[in-house]
This record gives C-alpha cells, sequence and structure tokens, in this order.
C-alpha cells in the first residue's frame, strides 16, 4: 500500500477523513483519524457552536475555537498531518484561511464553491491547498485562474461525486439520476488536467476520490484507476471518537435507504440528508429564525427557508426532531459504532 504524499506531507494510509459542521468532526475524531495512520480534518464552519460567547460574538468565537481544536487536535496526534476543511460560501472565509494557519495546520481543504482566491490568502506560507471539485471543467478553470493569478498550483484536487453527503455540486436536477453522472469519467478527465499542471509545476498532484466511497472494493478500484487515496466522512460519523452525540450518529444507524433524501439548503446548493420530522415539517411550515448566525454569504435571513446553522447544531447536540442530518448515499449500510482504526482497517483490507 503507498502512502499518500501531498508535498512534503506523507500520510501513511492513503484515507482522508472528510470535514464535516457543524461540530461532527472537530478535535477528537480529526486526532483520532491522523492517529490510525490517515489524514483527520477538522470542519471549521462555526466550529465554536458550543463555547461562551458564541451568540454574541460568533465570528471572535469561531476564530479563537478553530485555533484552539486545531493546537489540540496537534497535540493529541503528536503532530501529525492535519487538514482544515473550510466551505468557500461562509462567510469571513478569509479570517479563517488565515487563523488555520497560524494555529499549525497542514492543508486546507476547500468546496461549496471554487476557492478561487485560496492562494492569495495562504501568502507565502508552507501550508497546502487542495480544492473540492465535481467536474473536469471545475477543475480546468480553477488550475487555469490559479496558474494565471497567481503562478501556483493545487497541492491535492478532491473529486466528490454524487453520492456524497453534505452539500453537493451538482444540479438538483440531475441528482434525481445519480446513475447517469459519469463520475468515473470525470474522474479520469481530472486525472489527466492535474497531470499536466503536475508537469509545469514539476510536482505530484494527488487526486483523491470521494463521495459515497464505504467498502475496501470501492476504495481498491479508484487506486486502481489512478487516484492516490479516498476521501471518506459518513462511515466516520458512526465512530466512538467522532465528536458528534450518540443520538445523532444511531440515526445512521436507523436510517433505511428510502429514508436518505435530496434537500434543498439555504447555501444555495442540494444537499443529501435523512428524512426526519424536521424536513416534514418544512414541507408546509417555514420556522422562525430566532437568531442569524452571518454563517454563508448566500443566507437572507428574511427569506431562507431556515437556519441551517441552528439546524446542524440541532443535529451535532441530538435534537433529531428539530435537525438537518446530513449524511452520504451509502450510510444506510452502517449497522454499529465502531472505532476509527476498524473504519480504516477494513476499509484498506484490499490494497
Amino acid at each position: 500500500m503507498k502512502p499518500l504524499i501531498i508535498g512534503d506531507l506523507i500520510i501513511k494510509t492513503p484515507v482522508i477523513q472528510g470535514g464535516m459542521g457543524i461540530g461532527i468532526s472537530r478535535k477528537n475524531l480529526a486526532s483520532a483519524v491522523s492517529n490510525a495512520g490517515g489524514l483527520g480534518v477538522i470542519s471549521g464552519i462555526n466550529i465554536g457552536y458550543d463555547e461562551e460567547g458564541f451568540n454574541k460574538d460568533p465570528l471572535s468565537t469561531n476564530l479563537k475555537s478553530l485555533k484552539k481544536h486545531i493546537q489540540k487536535a496537534k497535540e493529541l496526534s503528536n503532530n501529525k498531518p492535519l487538514g482544515i476543511n473550510l466551505m468557500v460560501a461562509m462567510n469571513f472565509y478569509e479570517e479563517h484561511v488565515k487563523t488555520a494557519i497560524e494555529a499549525g495546520i497542514d492543508i486546507i481543504i476547500s468546496g461549496a464553491g471554487l476557492p478561487i482566491k485560496l492562494p492569495k490568502f495562504i501568502g507565502n506560507s508552507n501550508v497546502k491547498i487542495a480544492p473540492i471539485v465535481s467536474s473536469a471543467k471545475a477543475c480546468k478553470l480553477l488550475l487555469k485562474m490559479w496558474d494565471k493569478k497567481y503562478n501556483k498550483t493545487a497541492d491535492m484536487i478532491v473529486v466528490e461525486g454524487p453520492k456524497a453527503g453534505g452539500h453537493l455540486g451538482f444540479h438538483r436536477d440531475d441528482l434525481k439520476d445519480i446513475d447517469s453522472i459519469d463520475y468515473d469519467g470525470e474522474f479520469m478527465r481530472i486525472l489527466e488536467i492535474t497531470k499536466e499542471y503536475g508537469q509545469k509545476y514539476d510536482k505530484e498532484i494527488p487526486v483523491i476520490a470521494a463521495g459515497g466511497i464505504s467498502t475496501s472494493s470501492d476504495v481498491k478500484k479508484y487506486i486502481n484507476m489512478g487516484a492516490a487515496g479516498v476521501q471518506v466522512g459518513t462511515l466516520f460519523v458512526a465512530t466512538e471518537e467522532c465528536d458528534a452525540n450518540i443520538t445523532f450518529k444511531n440515526t445512521y444507524i436507523k436510517c433505511k435507504k428510502e429514508d436518505i433524501k435530496i434537500v434543498k439548503s439555504p447555501v444555495g446548493l442540494p444537499g443529501r440528508a435523512i428524512y426526519n420530522k424536521f424536513l416534514e415539517k418544512l414541507e408546509s411550515n417555514k420556522p422562525k429564525i430566532k437568531k442569524c448566525y452571518n454563517c454563508m454569504e448566500t443566507c437572507n435571513p428574511s427569506s431562507t427557508p431556515y437556519c441551517i446553522s441552528q439546524a446542524l447544531i440541532n443535529a451535532v447536540n441530538g435534537d433529531i426532531d428539530n435537525a438537518l442530518l446530513f449524511c452520504g448515499a451509502e450510510a444506510y449500510k452502517i449497522n454499529k459504532i465502531k472505532t476509527v482504526k476498524k473504519v480504516i482497517d477494513e476499509l484498506i483490507s484490499e490494497i
């Protein structure tokens, strides 16, 4: 089994844990994944949701909490490589990038939009940058812009398919028939694009398969296709080390295939979640928004169908009936809580 090499970072096991917010992947889960040989990833969105002062001053509280979780995860993992997932659609994106760098993060993984200005924000730091894309078109556009404007290219590319959890980089109509989406074809085209830019910058740009990867056969398939590794989110939710409330973890274990739906997110992107009382109530009643956390650029409190931050905070806290329960398409296959090490060992058993 080849390690995942990202510049001067060496990840023993080529498994990246997807960043999941709010609060699903913080210091405990991320450090556990890094300790097990993979790349642990903290989600930066509203990371300070349970800190004193969050309701009064979300930005300041989030930045302090972000720094705390990165430094603690580094301590818990004996300074092993650690990533942060930052959504382009979030407010104060630049401030979060710079705080993560100051705290000692190794790699910034960024999606929910194209991170066009990310090379500018990292400056001369040695932090690695990895965009999340879902198409060859988006990949080519972004790398071309980075090359032309910043004389820089990606250190890694994450190719997220239509079976992923959370926000998805596809049109809602396309997701009605995900089997018609040629993810494997897009993946191969992205491999060719990254080779071109890798040659120009005299570096290897690892390409990571993501979205709905749940078995060792999936991992073997994409490694054989040329992937340097895989990114997995959903399987790590149902682990002992995951930062979420046990009630939230159990929704994965209890859900059936037909419970998993494509939903409309206030962020402006479709998402995948477990259908529950919260989504049922949304069909006939818009909940009153009591507090705006100013978390998303695209969200207008007067017109948004619901507060996504509050719905995700409810999820991580276990208030399931009032929560948005993001999950991947294969969540229904999970039947018990495992350790992070067990999940990783099973994923790499065929490679």
